[in-house]
């Protein structure tokens, strides 16, 4: 067995103690489409950040979907 020689992060450490749990199957796709919700909502909110900062606009993204057609 592998012995971890680093400390765990608060979010393992909070994951570990649901983990403790056993969830049934329909409680575990809410966990797993939770999570994906959360780390899609980052990225939204980073990519939304990134549009502003550049400036672009719907116009922008309807000249780049329509380049090659």
């Amino acid at each position: 067995m592998s012995v971890i020689n680093y400390p765990l992060s608060n979010v393992q450490i909070e994951l570990m103690k649901l983990f403790s749990t056993n969830l049934s199957d329909k409680e575990l796709i809410e966990l797993k489409d939770l999570l994906s919700r959360f780390y899609a909502d980052k990225a939204i909110s980073q990519a939304d950040a990134i549009w502003d900062k550049k400036g672009f606009s719907n116009e922008d993204m309807e000249k780049w979907l329509n380049q090659n057609s």
